[in-house]
């Protein structure tokens, strides 16, 4: 429900809208919206920085062995 209101802002729907032009359907673009809004508002909540999560180890250890269940 927060993604859907949020759509009224000129941000957020430039955001749904990147995500649409990106091939996602609406609900999907209104799904990756509403992770975006609890995040932002967990972050105003705990007043903590955003910190972008780590995609890859940029230093990976050549020991570690990849497992595949």
């Amino acid at each position: 429900m927060s993604a859907l209101a949020s759509l009224g802002d000129p941000t957020c729907r430039a955001y749904h809208d990147r995500k649409r032009a990106q091939g996602k359907r609406h609900n999907a673009a209104l799904i990756c919206l509403a992770r975006r809004v609890d995040v932002l508002f967990a972050r105003l909540r705990d007043r903590r920085p955003y910190q972008h999560p780590v995609t890859h180890d940029p230093h990976p250890s050549p020991h570690r062995r990849l497992t595949t269940t």
